[in-house]
């Protein structure tokens, strides 16, 4: 993982229970990458043209603006704890959520969001903020689920990254970022591959191209990232639902924005998005980055005898 400190780990708060789990997240990433934390809380009043000051009966402390000012320094407080000696920024620009993180994405190293805000419907496994961003920010998404005691708690989740490989550019994008934070924390990486064969297929010998797709995927981060744990899976099923079932014993799940199969016109794949809507723990979903300037870069191996599309499952 190439860290650039003058790139900041973007967090979007609004003062939920899950923001501020998101800012425990990224604070502890800024302090590992030694790169900035900028804390965003989009503040939407002002375009409604209501009253932001206090009410005139009412304490000095009151209204829009002070509340909003209070959840900001709230943020703050809290990454400072995790991490006390952080460089922190707060930003509140006056716009949408979403796209206050998409527009901040641009000059972000990470964008991270909790699982759900204070809006939206309480069905949702994740909110509309968190969808929005994933689907459209110019560098990767972090959905981080659970609580700050849950994601500091020991166990099983502790030791493992969990990527989803099919042999395309955006898998090894999330094939890359998954070796780089595991090489970073001091995780193993667990590299899975899904597959499904029609009945009657002429191949009988049903694990040799996935298996094959694999370890040329993570062929070359494995000398890239030569102290980091690996173990290959081989699972026969619909790529959503393994990588939902892996993700059980994942500190992170790592998925590219789209993979193979699907149309092309969709900016976050139907697997992408029923990973980021089911699985267990923090989702991260990765794409090439885009900079201001429109043009996209990325660093990942390319793949020279990948099956074709009809041959293996797809990350969609």
């Amino acid at each position: 993982m190439t860290t650039n400190p003058a790139a900041a780990i973007v967090v979007g708060v609004d003062g939920s229970p899950q923001s501020l789990s998101a800012v425990d997240w990224a604070a502890r990433e800024a302090a590992a990458r030694g790169c900035r934390l900028r804390i965003v809380h989009a503040f939407l009043w002002p375009l409604m043209g209501v009253p932001l000051g206090p009410p005139v009966m009412g304490p000095p402390d009151a209204g829009l603006q002070q509340a909003a000012d209070k959840l900001l320094s709230t943020a703050a407080d809290r990454a400072r704890q995790t991490a006390p000696n952080l460089d922190i920024t707060t930003d509140m620009p006056v716009c949408a959520p979403a796209a206050a993180l998409i527009d901040a994405s641009r000059d972000a190293a990470l964008v991270v969001v909790g699982q759900r805000g204070l809006g939206g419907f309480t069905g949702l496994l994740v909110g509309s903020v968190g969808v929005q961003t994933a689907a459209h920010a110019a560098c990767p998404v972090i959905v981080v689920r659970g609580s700050h005691d849950d994601l500091r708690a020991p166990g099983p989740a502790a030791g493992q990254v969990v990527v989803g490989v099919d042999g395309s550019d955006s898998s090894d994008l999330a094939v890359e970022f998954a070796f780089a934070h595991a090489a970073l924390h001091g995780l193993s990486v667990v590299a899975v591959h899904a597959y499904q064969w029609g009945i009657g297929s002429y191949y009988d010998h049903r694990y040799q191209w996935p298996a094959r797709l694999l370890t040329e995927a993570v062929a070359g981060y494995r000398e890239t990232y030569p102290d980091v744990p690996v173990q290959q899976k081989v699972v026969p099923g619909e790529s959503a639902d393994v990588l939902v079932a892996e993700s059980a014993s994942a500190a992170l799940t790592v998925v590219g924005s789209r993979g193979r199969g699907g149309f092309t016109g969709l900016l976050l794949g139907s697997t992408s998005q029923h990973v980021l809507n089911h699985a267990s723990g923090t989702v991260a979903i990765v794409r090439a980055r885009a900079t201001r300037g429109g043009t996209a870069t990325r660093t990942g191996l390319g793949m020279s005898d990948a099956p074709e599309p009809s041959q293996a499952a797809t990350w969609r």
